[in-house]
């Protein structure tokens, strides 16, 4: 893996989205283990040793994809472009503001200030652009976050409604309206946190739970978010390439860890040959 050079968010809105899913990403995974399984499970069962192990291993994941994530650099300044291969038929484009050649499915990214190979999008929460070879990193990252919000929302479900009454509709305002807490809950306790914390899982299942959807349906097509509104399918290399497009030649491990090395089939700029191996 190659490491960018600029890890760092470039805007105060991708640092401030980036801190925020950190340190709701740790409280999650703190009420979740610390605090829900020794009230679901009081004994050191085999099931609270199996549910500890396997939120450990989701926060591990989390973690470990989110990092590869913004550490890869997927941008077109780690290749070496054959003047020979720029035709503008086949896409290639000259970038102005990077004063280089830009193969085809590459696109210019004004907060990153390069073009990025096989753009799919800039994430505020990793603050770095979503491209060829971070693909694979980001959809785990995003799967884990679904998973782990779930699994925090289901057994906080029993955990929350045990040691708060449910009232019609106090409850039903403070669950919808996580803010109505400070409002009508004037003696904030340590109960009216756990239920934001429970609020906070509930909303991010559903968030993440759509980002999944929306992403592996363009990974099941083989396009990117960019391509979405074109609805080009020029680069449909059927379901299960299309998987391997993006997850690589071991693509059916990367799902268990982001430290399991998977390479790519292609090189994310010569799409011509691509197109006609599907021929």
């Amino acid at each position: 893996m190659i490491v960018r050079k600029k890890i760092w968010p470039q805007t105060i809105g991708d640092l401030l989205s980036m801190v925020f899913l950190l340190i709701i990403v740790l409280l999650m995974y703190w009420f979740g283990l610390w605090i829900i399984l020794p009230e679901v499970y009081k004994d050191s069962s085999l099931p609270y040793t199996f549910h500890f192990v396997f939120g450990t291993f989701v926060m591990m994941n989390i973690t470990g994809n989110f990092t590869y994530t913004v550490l890869c650099d997927t941008s077109i300044q780690r290749i070496i472009v054959p003047v020979s291969t720029w035709k503008t038929t086949n896409g290639w484009r000259l970038c102005a503001t990077c004063e280089c050649l830009s193969p085809p499915r590459s696109w210019h990214c004004n907060t990153c200030n390069t073009c990025i190979l096989k753009r799919d999008h800039h994430c505020v929460f990793t603050g770095c652009c979503i491209g060829y070879y971070n693909h694979r990193y980001f959809l785990m990252f995003i799967w884990y976050l679904f998973l782990g919000a779930a699994y925090a929302f289901y057994y906080g479900h029993f955990f929350i409604w045990n040691r708060i009454p449910f009232e019609f509709p106090m409850s039903i305002i403070k669950m919808i309206f996580g803010v109505a807490i400070f409002f009508f809950g004037v003696d904030f306790s340590i109960n009216q946190f756990y239920l934001l914390l429970y609020i906070t899982s509930a909303v991010g299942t559903l968030y993440t739970g759509v980002l999944c959807i929306y992403h592996f349906n363009l990974t099941l097509k083989g396009i990117v978010a960019n391509e979405s509104n074109k609805k080009d399918f020029t680069y449909n290399m059927g379901w299960k390439n299309n998987i391997r497009e993006v997850f690589g030649e071991q693509w059916y491990l990367t799902w268990l860890l982001p430290y399991i090395k998977s390479e790519l089939p292609h090189d994310g700029v010569l799409w011509d040959n691509l197109c006609s191996k599907k021929n």
